[in-house]
């Protein structure tokens, strides 16, 4: 019974550690939009336009929010394929 248990607990690691990595790299793409291409490299991209408003200020204020809701998508796409991955879906 204590295999059993063991390979219960293993899975459930296996599992933690592939949501991290994917909350892992949804954060890094939000920080990547939200942060270094609207703060950092905003004026840079502000030479450019996009709608007729600089490209740094549009995803400042704009981008970085439709970027935000891609994530959610995609986060609920990828979790439902890793629960049904794991066998811990909801049937």
């Amino acid at each position: 019974m204590a295999n059993g248990n063991e390979t219960q607990a293993e899975e459930r690691t296996r599992y933690w550690r592939a949501n991290l990595k994917i909350i892992g790299g949804c954060l890094a793409v939000w920080a990547v939009v939200s942060f270094l291409l609207s703060i950092v490299l905003g004026p840079t991209l502000n030479a450019f336009h996009l709608g007729g408003y600089p490209l740094g200020f549009w995803l400042a204020q704009q981008g970085s929010i439709y970027v935000f809701l891609i994530i959610i998508f995609f986060y609920a796409w990828r979790m439902n394929k890793l629960d049904i991955e794991f066998n811990v879906d909801e049937e």
